[in-house]
């Protein structure tokens, strides 16, 4: 039975049996003996109340031989067969006994004359058949913000999602977050299981199976889900105090005003929020300026770093479609006159850092600003952005600027920046800044075990809060001026119908330039910039973002004054033709004197390529397409033969991302999705192997909707530096440097319908215009260099609603980078499903991102999630230790092309000392030896960072990370201590130590657990063979419970002399 504690904390721990064992009602004398337990399934009652699950497959497998009553094999129920041994047993025995007694048992069984049969009857009862295992995996856990993280705050059934059509029905994805931090708890452990399955250390009964094919096991997955970060968690677990609030509000930020100069309403975050997408679709202001005002941050004290960490920070996050965003480095003030408690920390107001050092407190805080107004979207895409602010989260990276080390990762929900209708909104969020720890099992430094010391441990993840950040989000309604409105919302009728222009003039006769040209492919151009947007049923907001920008079209007002704009040019280029008509008369003069015969061959093939274009360009339809990373870009192109006779036409594409829907049930989704009301043909086209392309038949003057599908999963992984951004004084805090975003790549891609006999018939050219996509979720993993980076991502549960058996949900995932390896696979109906990435390695300390499409439709129309991920790659180095003792560990810094000012900082300064500790200089191509002095407190296995940075550049240079498998000490002597509850004042104890040593010495003492244990005296020094009294002061606890605190006396090189061990219990 799963404890409530255990499925409180995990993200996806679920009970699938359930049994009961009364162990003290029957004799105590459990040895040898095995015990049975049966456990239920389905829906009935059970002691906790949860929810059990029940599957057919349960009542097939279980065991033939069951302890349950007649009648009840029906009631799917399974056994667990277990024996108990004390740890002093399995200890004490030696492993040489233990090998004696195995060759003895074998030596009794050959000697025996019972067949092989009868010998195997006699092994198999020894040890109870295991249950298929899977094959060794090595897969870890990720951390991931809830793409929804207080959707609970609202009502069951949403009112306001119904207003959206919605095809890819992204909110089911976040059903599962909503279940790992239900309760307020700073730490949460989910199993994590990183080892290869092994079986028992016994030969095998089946030898004569020597030489055979081996038979693939059933898949079973051994890592743990994926654990969100907890968005979640109700903001009374961790709000501030009054006098938290008072401080903060005491640093005078700068208010949110609306365009009349009246503060901005202040929204409760605590609160659901009422949508109506037709109030803010009719708002008469159609500007929206929001605002974000990163004000302070609340350090929580953490293990193995100082009371002042972090000293510095900045943030890097997305919005929408915009940049990415690194924010400058900003200073964490600490008020003198606000006397700091311990137990409540005040939250520390940030300031912004120029790059000279010098910090600007005459303006607190950090305010960036987006404004998204009707010359940013295109049409149709406001009821698309309004639709993100009501569903996404932000996601936000906090950083220390020092040491260029992650602090954690929160998102702030974006749902409280919609106006409702008012002029002005703000509300102030005070989220938790969380980050994952993993630790392994700790073993004893003499276990007698070898087989316990050799093999991988599974690790526990650990979600840390390092801190709270404040941060106020504000949208102030704008004006649009009458001059600047245009008609958001007009679309054509059927948008992805192109259909060629008709040709009405000809060849006027001159030269065969573009000019000429132009005019009469005049409608051609003008399609060639109509905009491509479905307003019911695409994501719209997954297309085109910048400034508007309309190209002539036959139907828009602007496309007179392009006209006149171009005559203008026309003029100045006949005008310019005058000037040097002599010279051009000269040069026809020579040309005719030689005679056509005498012309050459260079002029004779331009000759010919301008007039082959000059009749490609009157075929060609031109076409504008806004596409965008992963999503698919749907038209039909009406192609007609213009001949008497029947044609089998060929489609030629220069470009694989552009293909023919040549699949009658995947034709009709886009038809659906897109609402195009065109007739649909079945088995229209005709395929062959190496054909150049689909075929088609097409009667005299007949016309065909040729279906087209554009999609693209690669894009530009170009990276900004990692490190903080510098900008000038002057500016203030009031901006932050915008990178360069990842978009897919422009180009153009001809269509070409040929003929019979070769010659083109038309030609459908389009020209893709890229646009940036938006994240959904962000990763951030650290990995060794130069190895494989194997990860498995959980997908939440998920059930589309369009597909009537659940079983039937396809999910597929696509990576932008062809050198990642990325996959799912389906695995038994009801089970969860798995991401998988195989990514290869890159030398330290360099960083690779990508991005990872997931697609919940058959056809992957769109994704309904686009994730980023960033893998860290790090030098490795393996640390053995021993808690509570110093270890040195030597590092190599390698020097680079320029003259360099290095310092070195760690994850846990209070563990981990780096000398040299100052700033250094590391000269080109120099070699400069780093000394670690490595002391931790707990045992276990664990992962600590260390880093090289340009104290100038703020750049890094070099990154470690340290795989620490840290053992327990030997323990000298155990104590056992009983401290009062409630009482507000601790317990005061003695310990008496003796010198070993003939002579005089000095020792140290120090603890595992400084804020529950404190000495009388940190240094001591006594004579040869002489005594020494430790006094202890334990804190006092407002909660009953027990703890185990060891006692490390150390000499002067931080050695450990001797161990203590004192057991407090507080009652």
């Amino acid at each position: 039975m799963l404890s409530a504690t255990s499925t409180s904390r995990a993200a996806f721990l679920q009970c699938v049996r359930w049994g009961i064992w009364f162990p003290f009602q029957g004799p105590v004398d459990w040895k040898g003996e095995e015990i049975q337990i049966v456990l239920q399934g389905g829906a009935k009652p059970n002691p906790h109340g949860v929810m059990v699950y029940s599957t057919e497959m349960s009542a097939k497998t279980q065991s033939p031989v069951t302890l349950s009553p007649r009648g009840s094999a029906q009631e799917q129920k399974d056994n667990m067969t277990f024996r108990l041994s004390s740890s002093l047993e399995r200890k004490a025995s030696s492993p040489k006994a233990s090998l004696r007694t195995k060759q003895e048992e074998v030596s009794r069984q050959r000697r025996s004359p019972s067949s092989p049969l009868q010998g195997q009857r006699n092994i198999l009862p020894a040890s109870p058949p295991d249950s298929p295992q899977g094959p060794g995996l090595s897969l870890s856990q990720l951390a991931a913000t809830s793409r929804y993280p207080t959707i609970s705050h609202s009502s069951s059934a949403l009112p306001w999602q119904q207003s959206f059509p919605s095809l890819l029905h992204p909110s089911p994805l976040a059903s599962a977050h909503q279940l790992s931090h239900a309760a307020c708890s700073g730490v949460s452990n989910i199993a994590h299981l990183e080892m290869d399955l092994q079986r028992e250390r016994d030969a095998s009964p089946f030898a004569q199976d020597e030489g055979a094919q081996l038979q693939e096991l059933p898949f079973t997955p051994v890592h743990a889900p994926v654990i969100t970060l907890g968005m979640n968690v109700p903001s009374s677990c961790s709000a501030s105090s009054r006098s938290a609030l008072a401080h903060l509000y005491s640093a005078d930020f700068p208010d949110i005003i609306d365009s009349d100069g009246q503060v901005a309403e202040v929204l409760d975050p605590t609160e659901p929020v009422t949508f109506d997408p037709r109030r803010e679709e009719t708002d008469p202001l159609q500007g929206n300026l929001l605002v974000f005002q990163f004000l302070a941050f609340t350090r929580i004290p953490t293990v193995g770093v100082g009371p002042d960490w972090p000293d510095n920070v900045y943030f890097t996050f997305q919005f929408y479609r915009f940049p990415p965003v690194t924010s400058q480095q900003l200073k964490l003030l600490t008020s003198d006159k606000v006397q700091q408690k311990a137990s409540t920390p005040l939250p520390c107001v940030l300031a912004s850092i120029s790059k000279d050092g010098t910090v600007n407190s005459g303006s607190p805080g950090l305010q960036v600003q987006f404004k998204v107004d009707e010359s940013f979207l295109r049409p149709g895409e406001k009821r698309w952005f309004l639709r993100y602010l009501a569903l996404h989260t932000m996601h936000i990276d906090i950083w220390d600027s020092d040491s260029l080390l992650l602090i954690g990762s929160t998102a702030i929900e974006l749902k409280y920046m919609l106006r409702l209708g008012k002029s002005a909104v703000q509300a102030l969020h005070e989220v938790e800044v969380l980050t994952t720890d993993y630790v392994g099992e700790d073993l004893l430094l003499t276990s007698t075990d070898p087989a316990q010391r050799t093999t991988i441990s599974p690790m526990t993840v650990q979600t840390i809060i390092r801190g709270r950040l404040h941060v106020r989000t504000g949208n102030i309604g704008c004006p649009v001026e009458p001059s600047k409105r245009r008609a958001a919302d007009v679309m054509p009728s059927h948008p992805h119908i192109i259909t060629p222009c008709v040709v009405t003039g000809g060849f006027r006769g001159g030269s065969l330039s573009s000019r000429n040209i132009l005019p009469l492919n005049a409608r051609n151009a003008a399609q060639a910039h109509r905009l491509e947007m479905d307003v019911d049923s695409r994501p719209l907001f997954r297309r085109g973002i910048g400034s508007d920008s309309f190209l002539p079209s036959e139907h828009n007002p602007e496309a007179d004054d392009m006209r006149r704009k171009l005559d203008c040019m026309a003029a100045v280029h006949r005008r310019e033709g005058k000037e040097v008509a002599e010279v051009t008369g000269r040069t026809k003069e020579a040309r005719s004197a030689r005679g056509p015969n005498q012309m050459k061959p260079s002029e004779q093939h331009s000759k010919a390529e301008c007039i082959a274009n000059m009749l490609s360009q009157a075929i060609t339809t031109q076409h504008l397409l806004y596409a965008s990373l992963g999503s698919a870009e749907y038209v039909e192109f009406v192609l007609k033969n213009p001949f008497n006779t029947p044609q089998t036409v060929t489609v030629h594409i220069d470009d694989p991302e552009l293909s023919v829907i040549t699949d009658t049930e995947e034709w009709g989704y886009f038809k659906s999705l897109t609402k195009t009301p065109t007739l649909l043909e079945e088995n229209m086209f005709h395929l062959e192997d190496g054909a150049p392309g689909p075929r088609v038949y097409v009667r005299p003057k007949e016309s065909l909707h040729i279906p087209l599908k554009y999609q693209s999963f690669i894009c530009d992984h170009t990276m900004a530096l990692q490190g903080p951004s510098f900008l000038p004084t002057v500016k203030g805090s009031q901006l932050a440097k915008k990178n360069l975003s990842n978009i897919v790549t422009a180009k153009t891609i001809k269509v070409t319908f040929k003929a019979e006999d070769g010659k083109p018939m038309a030609i459908f050219q389009v020209n893709v215009e890229p646009t940036p996509h938006v994240v959904d979720q962000t990763f951030r993993l650290y990995h060794p260099e130069l190895c494989f980076l194997k990860k498995a991502i959980r997908l939440p549960p998920w059930h589309d609603p369009s597909v009537a058996d659940a079983n039937l949900s396809h999910i597929s995932v696509r990576c932008s980078d062809p050198n990642i390896i990325c996959q799912t696979r389906m695995l038994v109906p009801g089970e969860p499903q798995d991401v998988y990435l195989k990514v290869p390695g890159s030398p330290s300390p360099l960083m690779k991102m990508f991005f990872v499409m997931v697609f919940t439709d058959k056809w992957m129309a769109a994704p309904s999630q686009i994730w980023q991920i960033y893998v860290h790659f790090l030098e490795r180095v393996d640390v053995s230790c021993v808690s509570g003792q110093r270890s040195c560990q030597s590092l190599v810094l390698r020097g680079k092309q320029a003259v360099r000012k290095v310092k070195c900082f760690s994850s846990h300064p209070l563990e981990i000392e780096v000398d040299p500790e100052a700033v250094f200089v590391l000269p080109p191509a120099a070699v400069q030896e780093l000394q670690l002095k490595v002391q931790p407190w707990r045992a276990g296995s664990r992962f600590l960072y260390v880093n090289a940075v340009d104290v100038e550049n703020r750049r890094l240079v070099a990154s470690w990370l340290l795989c620490l498998n840290v053992h327990r000490p030997v323990l000298s002597k155990a104590f056992e201590v009983c401290v009062p509850v409630g009482s507000g004042r601790g317990s005061s104890r003695k310990i008496t130590y003796t010198n070993p040593y003939t002579s005089s010495r000095s020792f140290l003492l120090r603890s595992d657990h400084p804020d529950l244990l404190q000495f009388k005296e940190d240094t001591f020094q006594i004579d040869g063979g002489e005594s020494y009294t430790i006094g202890l002061r334990f804190a006092p606890s407002q909660s009953p419970g027990s703890v185990e605190i060891l006692v490390y006396v150390n000499n002067l090189q931080e050695k450990t002399e001797e161990t203590f061990c004192v057991k407090v219990n507080y009652s």
